[in-house]
């Protein structure tokens, strides 16, 4: 009995200490993700501000989201336009220079980090600032242009040229991608290529029948978490455009935060992003419904 009692202090010792080392984590998630989850569905049913408390006025947030606000639906719209260009290029563009890299290729681990680098600094205003100016109608690129004889281009002229130049630093960034699509490339076993080399099919039609399906659970991931990415931007157009011209980059992050910190309208604001939320849960849900006819694992499986 008495060892069986030491066996069960030194268990409780063990898990409580175990308990002690990961309590910064517990600590930080209740107060910096569950609490301020479940606070701003609270103020989602509130009129609040900062400078005052928040009074229960039911569903009036979500009513007039829907009915009066007319910007409401612009940004919806804006930003779903914004997602269709940024994450199909962004995908494409990650797995081709994934196929290039995975050659043998001299210096092949240098040009990995350097392709990898976009993606850590891409997020930053500094990088955001920089894209304005390249792209302005006396920039780097439209120089580019000149050299080439090709005339300017109004980048943030027209509402889809401005929508595209900040699709393209979306894509610029595609570093992550590409590294778990290099990963996935090198978990191809080589024999499937033989197989097909030896059966007469082209470099073309090996890729589409064997690579691609190889890396549709790679496709799959990267295709959910860039589409939550993109559904949150919010510094590229507030910072390159700020929503010109003409509303025409108004993404949805842009009137979550013009509503919280420039009308102070923290209760609207946070039904706004609760919104955001339940649009972001029912994408993927279909995109994992659908895995099923597409998705295709190495054990046969879907």
């Amino acid at each position: 009995m008495r060892k069986l009692a030491d066996r069960m202090n030194y268990r409780d010792y063990r898990n409580y200490t175990g308990l002690f080392y990961i309590s910064p984590w517990i600590i930080g998630f209740l107060v910096f993700q569950f609490y301020p989850i479940f606070a701003s569905l609270y103020y989602s049913f509130t009129d609040y501000s900062l400078a005052r408390d928040p009074k229960w006025i039911g569903l009036k947030n979500y009513t007039d989201m829907f009915t009066i606000d007319p910007n409401f639906l612009l940004s919806l719209k804006v930003t779903i336009v914004y997602v269709l260009m940024a994450v199909p290029l962004k995908l494409i563009f990650a797995l081709l220079v994934a196929v290039i890299l995975n050659l043998k290729l001299k210096f092949v681990n240098f040009f990995r980090t350097v392709y990898y680098i976009p993606s850590i600094l891409g997020g930053s205003v500094a990088i955001a600032i920089l894209w304005r100016a390249m792209f302005l109608k006396d920039g780097l690129v439209n120089h580019v242009l000149a050299f080439f004889h090709i005339p300017p281009v109004e980048w943030f002229g027209s509402t889809y040229m401005a929508l595209f130049t900040l699709s393209l630093l979306t894509v610029w960034q595609f570093g992550s991608s590409m590294v778990l699509f290099l990963a996935g490339l090198k978990q191809i076993p080589q024999e499937l290529y033989e197989a097909g080399t030896m059966d007469g099919a082209s470099k073309s039609r090996m890729f589409f029948t064997i690579t691609v399906p190889m890396l549709t659970p790679i496709i799959f991931f990267n295709l959910v978490m860039q589409l939550i990415t993109a559904l949150q931007e919010f510094t590229s157009a507030f910072v390159v455009t700020n929503g010109a011209p003409m509303k025409g980059t108004y993404l949805f992050g842009m009137k979550l935060y013009e509503e919280a910190f420039s009308n102070f309208k923290m209760g609207y604001a946070s039904a706004l992003s609760w919104v955001l939320f339940i649009l972001i849960l029912i994408i993927s849900f279909l995109i994992f419904r659908s895995s099923k006819s597409w998705v295709h694992y190495e054990d046969g499986g879907h």
